[in-house]
């Protein structure tokens, strides 16, 4: 691996950026957020810079590392602070700061009004420092710090408006089921080290050949639970529609380029792990398969614009580790469905905050109507994204998408057929639920009242839209053309015989469009013929009001969880009350009582000590007596 010294500018530049906007304060609120986004701006050069020198490099010569500084030596235990760069982190390093800085672009002129810009734009730095140092990171421990930092930049950023109770509860629900998800990334590293002696991932990769199935698995299971918090997958998925409380360009960085991205780097990461631990490998397919259909399943009920595209989210990031679940030929197609969804769901949530923007900050859908006659730009970048999503061809989710539907199918036996089934129902429930998106938001009649007055956004809004519409487009294309994704991240991932092909490429394209255009109908059955009321109507299925409360998943873990805490949590106090303060309240009560008793003895008079002293030599010379005799 080679040597470079450049690598840690990467992390520097937003990092500068955070430290000087929050310590400077007040004094840079002029031109904090020019800072901030010249940075993250920066930042991406560098890595565009990172990119080239490395298609100038042999496969073998690409990957490159640098040392920062010794961190940790206690015994046998030693880790350096060392960041690394390859073909799948610079992936990565490149959609982190290229989406970032145009989401910083677009805050500029959607947080003019807010008079702390400046601290919203130090975290967006945070946040997007502490992304680049968990995807750079040569070893889990170093990926352990950034991998806190993004949790602490999410829980700045969600909560940014706190004063609001709501959102800071929000945040605080986001932080705590991530805390859940990281104590699974603390017993992997734990359990690496103990078994492995490292925690660098070529010191594992090495080691993994030689360790038992039982501790890899072990391994494996505890990464994927650290995976499910940050990526908002089951069970830990119940943070992501609250996160929505945030500013609209903290839910598109959120998950299009960092947080929720992070689950499926870890597990494409450790491919070594999972590829010798086949349980732990299913369950991750197990996960991904599940959260698909529970995202999607929720998306169809949900009327805010942007807890729609949550649960779209959600959906689409089951996908993608469905798609890393299946092995080496699937790990390729995950980050390809990556890549191609960080173009079309943040142009898609920008475009959301767009709406918003020209609607009085109104979510609802149903109060929306007929917006394309006043926001034909939005309702243009914003269709773009949703065709993409869908899967139509030749827009980007069509070759990302529908390779991880064919790579289900062919992966084998009744597996295979369970898996490409869901995977082709997800693709038509996405196509309903973001066809009624569509439907609600852009077209049929205006249901706004008098105060909302729609307009366009200002160019620093739509430009970055338009930016991302153009990925939405040619992204998919360019990452799958002559496989060049495949080919790119090949000598990562170790070869292994594939299954036989069940259905062609072709047919599977075929099968998906099918559902698609069956998804697409009967949204617009529902909803582009009949009149839609601006208020939701009660009178709905069981199966619709269960989706509407996210399918039960906040009463679940409040039954399961929370409740079950609360009453351990009631009889560990009185435990503790009764045995350990009742034994320490015994020994204070026996130690008063003796000293009570001894204190009658110290009477102060000369006469009472000196008849003690003639007792105790009269004792004594008896005893002496006793004993000689």
């Amino acid at each position: 691996m080679m040597t470079s010294t450049s690598l840690v500018y990467l992390i520097a530049l937003p990092l500068a950026g955070a430290t000087i906007l929050l310590l400077a304060g007040r004094r840079s609120d002029k031109w904090g957020h020019l800072l901030a986004t010249a940075l993250s701006a920066s930042s991406f050069f560098v890595g565009l810079y990172q990119l080239s020198l490395m298609l100038g490099r042999s496969n073998e010569q690409r990957p490159i590392s640098q040392k920062l500084f010794e961190w940790i030596s206690v015994g046998t235990f030693k880790i350096d602070a060392g960041l690394m760069l390859d073909q799948l982190s610079i992936c990565f390093v490149l959609l982190i700061t290229g989406v970032g800085t145009l989401i910083h672009i677009y805050s500029i002129s959607y947080m003019s009004h807010d008079p702390d810009r400046r601290r919203f734009f130090a975290y967006l730095n945070l946040f997007i420092a502490a992304m680049l140092l968990l995807v750079l990171g040569d070893s889990y421990l170093n990926l352990y710090v950034g991998w806190e930092g993004v949790g602490l930049a999410s829980y700045l950023l969600i909560g940014f408006w706190n004063q609001k109770p709501a959102y800071a509860t929000a945040s605080k629900k986001a932080f705590v089921m991530n805390r859940v998800g990281d104590m699974g990334l603390s017993f992997a590293i734990m359990i690496a080290f103990a078994t492995m002696g490292t925690v660098s991932f070529t010191g594992v990769k090495a080691a993994a050949e030689h360790t038992s199935t039982a501790a890899l698995t072990g391994i494996g299971i505890m990464l994927l639970v650290a995976a499910t918090g940050k990526s908002a997958q089951f069970p830990l998925q119940a943070w992501l529609g609250d996160a929505m409380a945030g500013p609209t360009p903290v839910s598109a960085l959120i998950h299009a380029a960092t947080m929720v991205t992070a689950g499926v780097y870890l597990i494409t990461r450790s491919n070594f792990i999972f590829d010798a631990a086949p349980t732990a490998q299913l369950l991750v397919v197990i996960v991904g398969a599940i959260t698909l259909m529970f995202g999607a399943l929720i998306g169809t009920a949900k009327d805010d614009i942007k807890k729609a595209l949550a649960a779209s989210t959600m959906s689409q990031i089951g996908y993608m580790i469905l798609g890393a679940g299946l092995g080496p030929v699937g790990y390729a197609f995950a980050i390809m469905h990556l890549l191609t969804h960080g173009f079309f769901k943040a142009g898609m949530f920008l475009g959301a905050g767009s709406v918003m923007h020209g609607m009085n900050d109104e979510v609802n859908m149903r109060k929306y109507g007929a917006l394309r006659k006043f926001m034909p730009i939005t309702f243009a970048t914003f269709g773009l994204g949703y065709l993409a999503i869908l899967g139509v061809p030749p827009f980007a989710g069509f070759y990302s998408k529908d390779m991880i539907i064919e790579t289900a199918f062919n992966s084998g036996g009744i597996k295979g057929l369970i898996l490409g089934s869901v995977t082709l129902l997800g693709a038509g429930i996405t196509a309903f639920y973001m066809t009624r998106v569509m439907i609600l938001t852009f077209t049929g009649k205006s249901r706004w009242d008098d105060e909302a007055h729609p307009h366009e956004s200002p160019w620093l809004m739509w430009l970055p839209m338009a930016i991302l519409a153009i990925g939405s487009v040619t992204s998919g294309y360019l990452l799958s053309h002559g496989d060049a994704l495949v080919n790119w991240l090949s000598p990562l991932f170790e070869s292994h015989e594939e299954h036989e092909e069940l259905l062609s490429p072709m047919l599977v394209s075929g099968l998906a469009l099918t559902m698609v255009a069956i998804g697409v109908a009967i949204a617009f059955l529902k909803y582009s013929r009949n009149d839609v009321s601006d208020v939701a109507p009660e009178n709905v299925s069981i199966f619709t009001r269960i989706a509407r409360q996210d399918l039960l998943q906040d009463r679940f873990n409040e039954t399961v969880f929370m409740r079950t805490g609360q009453v351990l949590t009631k009889v560990l106090v009185k435990t503790d009350e009764v045995v350990i303060d009742g034994a320490v309240r015994t020994v204070g009560r026996a130690t008063l009582g003796s000293g009570a008793s001894l204190r009658g003895v110290q009477s102060g008079f000369v006469r009472s000590y000196a008849a003690l002293i003639l007792v105790g030599a009269v004792a004594l010379i008896a005893a002496i007596w006793v004993v000689t005799q």
